[in-house]
């Protein structure tokens, strides 16, 4: 057999594949005797059917085996003696004209790139640094006291950080508009669920105070027949109720795992959370930045077969996060399509990251991987029970690995390019996650 190869593109590759028909009939030959050794048929014993009989009926089988067999074992030829990297599955293609004695077919494909990482001595990356003090753990308590806020009526006027409970009715030029009536209704003023307009009607009212007032929704608003126009409310305060946050004592800290109330305790495990947290942003603010270091350092062009690959992967991820969520994906069709450009990213960096580890020795050591373990399981209740898991299971243990082998390439990356350290403030780093 003879194969030709040609180069179209980067990384589409053409090769020319020639198959010896005498080869292909000896081959179909020896697959039919091997039929007929087993094959079942009416009339004849289990071995005994003419081969005549054989070759009429499990014929076209065979010889489409055999060929088969016969371009797949030249391509694999081929591509391990070019010491080529196939990407994909190879489309083969009939050749219309072919020399006596042989059959002709064109196998397309594309390989995997030659990535070689670019100078990183130039990317610039911001290390934020932030030490976890006395007034970061007292922030957070601040918010695990607001989430356990309890409301307690007030005869006085509403404000700031009180919640009513109002009726309300929304006309239209005359006409109650579509959600814009409501029984018992509760919010918290300022608290962002309503409109600023909305709220500002309803301050300074007090239970069994009612107000007309006219109001323009904004004009991005998210109910497009209420984008940007104008209308008229009708509240009435039923209730004004003052938030009362918990006092930090022992029963407080006891709802919050510490069993005994100890407060100092709670302090400390409060300390040790956000460490931990301040810890996991820090490598993922560095982490980020590094990927962009190595996607703007290493241009390549990426296979289409992984980019589709990876499109359908993403796209049946997103189906079933949907399905989760308890909704039908025919109602709402998931095309792989949408997400091309997050999946050449993630190709992109996926090929990097492999050169960089496969050169630098970023493999995970087992001694890594069970650090890793260890420092998740100090947040659960029985941090062994966490350790038995990810050990039971190689599927589990092979994503810490995964972690570790992440964190390994942000390692080795920060090293080589300009890595700065940068103090950040708690609130900015933390945002609306501070608990």
């Amino acid at each position: 057999m003879e194969q030709n190869q040609e180069t179209p593109s980067a990384l589409e590759r053409r090769i020319d594949i020639a198959v010896s028909l005498a080869d292909i009939e000896k081959e179909v030959d020896d697959r039919l005797k091997r039929i007929a050794r087993t094959v079942k048929m009416a009339g004849f014993r289990p071995g005994k059917v003419p081969m005549k009989i054989v070759a009429q009926t499990h014929g076209g089988q065979a010889r489409g085996e055999a060929v088969g067999a016969a371009v797949e074992k030249a391509f694999g030829d081929k591509v391990r003696a070019d010491s080529l990297r196939v990407a994909g599955y190879p489309q083969i293609q009939p050749k219309e004209a072919a020399t006596e004695g042989t059959l002709e077919f064109t196998a397309v494909f594309e390989v995997y790139p030659e990535v070689v990482v670019g100078d990183l001595a130039g990317q610039k990356i911001e290390r934020p640094v932030l030490t976890v003090g006395e007034a970061e753990v007292d922030k957070t308590i601040d918010v695990l006291r607001k989430q356990r806020t309890t409301f307690t009526a007030v005869d006085r006027a509403a404000a700031e950080g009180d919640r009513v409970v109002i009726d309300f009715t929304g006309r239209k030029d005359g006409e109650v508009f579509d959600g814009g009536q409501a029984q018992d209704f509760p919010f918290v003023i300022g608290a962002g669920s309503m409109l600023k307009e909305f709220e500002a009607a309803v301050a300074g009212l007090k239970a069994g105070d009612s107000k007309v007032f006219d109001m323009t929704f904004p004009e991005d608003y998210h109910a497009q027949h209420l984008a940007g126009q104008a209308v008229q409310f009708e509240v009435m305060v039923k209730a004004v109720e003052e938030a009362v946050l918990p006092t930090v004592d022992g029963d407080f800290a006891k709802a919050l795992g510490v069993t005994d109330g100890d407060v100092s305790k709670l302090r400390e495990e409060v300390k040790a959370n956000l460490e931990r947290e301040v810890k996991r942003r820090v490598q993922s603010r560095v982490k980020e930045q590094v990927m962009e270091a190595l996607l703007a350092a290493t241009p390549i062009e990426v296979p289409k077969a992984l980019v589709q690959a990876e499109s359908e992967q993403l796209a049946n991820s997103a189906r079933r996060d949907l399905e989760m969520r308890g909704l039908k994906t025919k109602d709402i069709p998931v095309e792989p399509a949408w997400f091309a450009d997050q999946a050449v990213r993630r190709v992109k960096l996926g090929l990097i990251m492999a050169e960089l580890v496969k050169a630098n020795e970023l493999h995970a050591k087992p001694e890594q991987v069970r650090a890793l373990v260890e420092e998740m399981a100090q947040s659960y209740e029985d941090p062994s029970e966490l350790m038995r898991w990810y050990y039971s299971e190689p599927e589990r243990l092979a994503q810490a690995e995964a972690v570790v082998i992440e964190d390994n390439v942000v390692a080795w990356v920060s090293a080589k390019a300009d890595t700065t350290d940068k103090d950040v403030a708690f609130d900015e780093l933390m945002g609306n996650n501070a608990a």
